[in-house]
Formats: C-alpha cells, structure tokens, sequence
C-alpha cells in the first residue's frame, strides 16, 4: 500500500511541476540560455562602429524591462526602448515595440543580430575596480 502512494506522490509531484513550465528534478526551461539579471549596464558592439552602453532596467530576474542607450549607438540602436526574453532569446524593441534584434546567450554575453543582419553582441558592463 505505501509504495502505491508512494508512487502516486511521485505522479502527482510530476504533473504539478509540469504544470508550472518546470521539469521534475530540474530546472526551469531555457535557465541556461539567459543571464540571472539583465538590469545595469551592458555595452552593444557591432563591425566598424564605435561600442555604446546600454542601460537595462527592471527588477532582478525579470524576463523583460527597459532600454535607455547612451550615445553613439549604432544602425537604429539609439531608439531601444524595450527589453524582453521571448522563446529563450533576448529581444531588443523600439518605442513602438518592433524589434530591432534579438540575441542567443553565449559563454556569459550575448550574441546576436539586428534585423537588418548586422552582427551584435552585448556585453556586461564591469567597472575597472
């Protein structure tokens, strides 16, 4: 009898935590394709064109937030507004909410493209201590 509830608890465990977008015993979908926080300040990099910070907000361990760019920023950069991860990959949207790129999570940086092809990367910031 204790090994059927036993056995039933462990049934019941795995339907919840599919339920919750978790897998039994593990972690939750896509933990290693995005950083713990994207809040504070990243620098953007494309070919041929000059590195511009850009400042993400948010709360700690949000999936989307805010983007204020600091000057210089290249292609149409200048206009982030938006922050969001979307099917794993982190989304950068103007004021009107149309993407300018989006970014796979990559050996602690970000590597992507914008939507006119250019190749990017955003880096997180570290002051020089």
């Amino acid at each position: 009898m204790s090994t059927i509830r036993a056995a039933g608890g462990v049934l019941i465990a795995s339907m919840l935590a599919g339920c919750a977008g978790v897998q039994f015993g593990g972690a939750a979908p896509n933990a290693a394709q995005s950083p713990d926080s994207m809040v504070g300040r990243w620098m953007l990099s494309a070919p041929n064109a000059p590195a511009c910070g850009m400042n993400f907000g948010g709360v700690p361990g949000a999936r989307e937030g805010t983007v204020t760019p600091e000057g210089g920023c290249p292609e149409k950069f200048f206009l982030s507004r938006r922050w969001a991860f979307e099917q794993g990959k982190l989304m950068i949207n103007d004021r009107e909410n149309k993407p300018l790129a989006q970014f796979n999570f990559v050996g602690g940086r970000f590597e992507g493209q914008s939507t006119t092809g250019t190749t990017v990367t955003l880096t997180p910031d570290t002051p020089a201590g």
